[in-house]
């Protein structure tokens, strides 16, 4: 158990990391220590956040309880790697490597360690997520978008792993049921890698999915819609909103979904951080985002197998 304030460090601080960086700097039970990046430019977060700022990130081993490692995803398994032996409980944005062995040997290190080991999968927290997950039952077809503008900013792998992956782990999670057949298509336009891929999953319990994700599309959306044999569902992860349909005494009922809305990472950080203190997290790591990757790693295999333009 650690007392008094967790003293955190942020270790990448490009997009993401900059947000972690404000995120921590304001919960109330934790310690910005210091900040990492290779890039000495970013010294200018470590200042407006009144933190200290180092150009290697293992000058940060022995001055923190916990990090967040928001590098680019190719970077996770070695320098996460190097806070777990060190005994610094890790949370690594999504996903959390490259491939399921290295994943899985992060994960043996947390547990071995009895630490807590836990993936960024943010739409875990959104407000409403939460609010829907609780109506959500005798799931028939799911069909979710999740789509946005090219950025660049991701440049070391595709579109399943760079944002279907949040869909996988949600889907994954709501269903808790087997994969009984998978058909992907995937093409890439501006990168190496596939930049739009749609997936059709069934399920053991007889749930059909069909997941779109592109990082083409001028116009950002985030959307879930869930048909149950009581309701239709739907959701809009941006907004926070959703909306439920039902059938009652032969007419269509319409309501919204009440739902107090918060940040999504500031919750997301502060579970990692009550996960630490309480106990809750330690030595348990987070297996469903081995999950989430171990099917998105099939996905993209297939889009590989199925595509000549895209590399093997």
């Amino acid at each position: 158990m650690v007392q008094n304030k967790l003293k955190v460090g942020v270790i990448g601080v490009g997009h993401l990391g900059k947000i972690h960086t404000r995120v921590y700097a304001n919960l109330p039970d934790v310690e910005l220590v210091g900040i990492s990046d290779a890039d000495p430019k970013k010294e200018k977060i470590a200042k407006k956040f009144k933190t200290q700022f180092f150009r290697n990130y293992q000058d940060l081993i022995g001055q923190v309880d916990a990090v967040s490692v928001a590098v680019p995803t190719s970077l996770h398994y070695v320098i996460a790697k190097d806070t777990l032996n060190a005994g610094i409980h890790t949370l690594i944005e999504k996903p959390i490597t490259n491939s399921l062995e290295q994943a899985d040997e992060l994960l043996a290190i947390a547990k071995k360690k009895n630490l807590s080991c836990q993936v960024g999968h943010i739409e875990r927290y959104n407000a409403g997520f939460r609010a829907v997950k609780e109506i959500a039952e005798k799931l028939r077809f799911i069909e979710v978008h999740r789509l946005g503008p090219f950025t660049g900013r991701i440049n070391d792998c595709g579109v399943v792993l760079d944002l279907m992956i949040h869909d996988l782990d949600i889907i994954l999670g709501l269903l808790g049921s087997k994969i009984t057949y998978l058909d992907v298509v995937g093409i890439n336009v501006l990168t190496p890698f596939e930049d739009i891929a749609n997936v059709r999953l069934r399920f053991e319990n007889g749930c059909v999915c069909n997941i779109t994700a592109s990082r083409l599309t001028p116009k950002s959306q985030r959307k879930i819609r869930i048909f149950q044999e009581s309701a239709y569902i739907s959701l809009d992860y941006e907004k926070q909103s959703a909306q439920i349909f039902t059938r009652e005494s032969g007419k269509i009922k319409h309501k919204s979904v009440n739902i107090k809305k918060e940040e999504p990472l500031t919750k997301e950080l502060q579970a990692f951080v009550d996960s630490i203190t309480s106990g809750s997290g330690l030595g348990n790591p987070d297996i469903e985002a081995r999950n989430a990757l171990e099917l998105a790693l099939k996905i993209t295999e297939e889009i590989k197998r199925t595509s000549p333009k895209l590399p093997l």
